[in-house]
């Protein structure tokens, strides 16, 4: 038997396999792709920095906890110690210079 079918909205599942490619091939800069040729090393770019953001806040909150060693400390007033704008200035300099290297020995070797 063959369910009968609704007109219902489409899930987020479905949205989100809309927006990839039909091809199996889902290289950047493929044919099929979806994505402008232009824009995929500016995605790849942001991508990769946000990375390395992400791994320096870590840092940050794992040497909150080591350092302090207070029983009291929370993770809110951890966080409130380490999202300063200065920490954040610091994150993005590092998370550059970090890509650019990256980018210099993927071409280099």
């Amino acid at each position: 038997m063959q369910r009968e079918r609704t007109n219902r909205p489409p899930t987020a599942w479905a949205r989100v396999r809309s927006l990839t490619p039909a091809s199996k091939d889902h290289s950047a800069g493929s044919p099929n792709s979806s994505w402008p040729r232009r824009l995929i090393p500016f995605l790849r770019a942001v991508i990769e920095i946000s990375f390395i953001v992400f791994l320096f806040y870590s840092n940050l909150l794992m040497g909150e906890f080591t350092a302090s060693n207070a029983r009291g400390k929370t993770l809110a007033s951890a966080l409130i110690d380490i999202f300063t704008v200065t920490n954040f200035g610091i994150a993005l300099v590092s998370a550059l210079i970090g890509y650019l290297v990256f980018e210099y020995l993927r071409k280099k070797l």
